[in-house]
């Protein structure tokens, strides 16, 4: 298996490029527009084409290159069930399975920052086991941090902040070896307290991040709801063209 991270320091946002080689078949988890020629040329020099894109939310604070890697690749669109896009696409639910050649990729429903929300473990075949060893976590278990419920909620974000603690929890029971790759770095508005770091494993998140340091969930959710930051410029403009496809915002 390979694995390609890529930064984007304006927004604080990673997106991978990660797959079999041995089977040619390569996907991206959560593009990101300005880098869709970056992946391409990623993928020209590793010699596999680009067959699978995957977004685990429907984004607020940048605008996806899933909709231009999809034309110009004719790779298959990977997107959480009911998150509304006007596009075709392929759901996902919690439990389903993507193979691409010995890289076995299964989505974890992690609803909380955002209702349509996916996590996705990655296993490799050659390793002799389906044990996951990497997690693409998304908006919901960050480096320092978790994903905040407000962006997407629609009225009261405490009954999101409550299933993002249910799905905190849940990432929480995969070994502590597993590497967490967040699709937010440090400096992102989707969290506050990210580390400068950007990938961890569970392990090391389990003991030292301070968000899933609370005794209960009440607690949890209580410091999730208390300054909370300003949301993303343009946030209603983004989430309306990563909805419909467009690969830009309107003039």
């Amino acid at each position: 298996m390979i694995l390609r991270p890529f930064l984007v320091e304006s927004t604080s946002c990673a997106s991978y490029l990660f797959g079999c080689t041995s089977h040619d078949q390569l996907g991206v988890v959560d593009p990101h527009v300005d880098l869709v020629e970056s992946y391409l040329e990623a993928a020209t020099a590793i010699g596999s084409p680009i067959v699978a894109v995957f977004e685990t939310h429907v984004q607020a604070d940048h605008v996806s290159g899933l909709p231009a890697l999809v034309e110009r690749t004719g790779a298959t669109a990977y997107l959480p069930e009911q998150a509304g896009v006007e596009f075709d696409h392929r759901t996902l639910a919690d439990g389903d399975v993507v193979e691409l050649g010995n890289t076995v990729v299964t989505a974890v429903s992690t609803p909380g920052h955002a209702p349509a929300h996916l996590a996705f473990t990655v296993a490799d075949r050659r390793r002799g086991t389906l044990e996951p060893w990497l997690v693409f976590t998304g908006d919901s278990l960050l480096v320092g941090d978790v994903g905040r419920p407000d962006l997407h909620a629609q009225g009261d974000p405490e009954p999101l902040a409550r299933q993002l603690y249910t799905s905190v929890r849940k990432l929480l029971q995969l070994d502590d070896g597993v590497i967490v790759y967040p699709s937010h770095i440090g400096g992102s508005v989707c969290g506050r307290g990210l580390s400068s770091n950007p990938f961890s494993s569970i392990g090391f998140e389990r003991r030292h991040n301070q968000a899933l340091q609370h005794e209960s969930e009440d607690a949890f959710v209580q410091a999730l709801l208390i300054d909370v930051p300003p949301a993303p410029a343009d946030q209603a403009e983004i989430v309306a063209a990563n909805r419909s496809g467009r690969t830009h915002l309107p003039a």
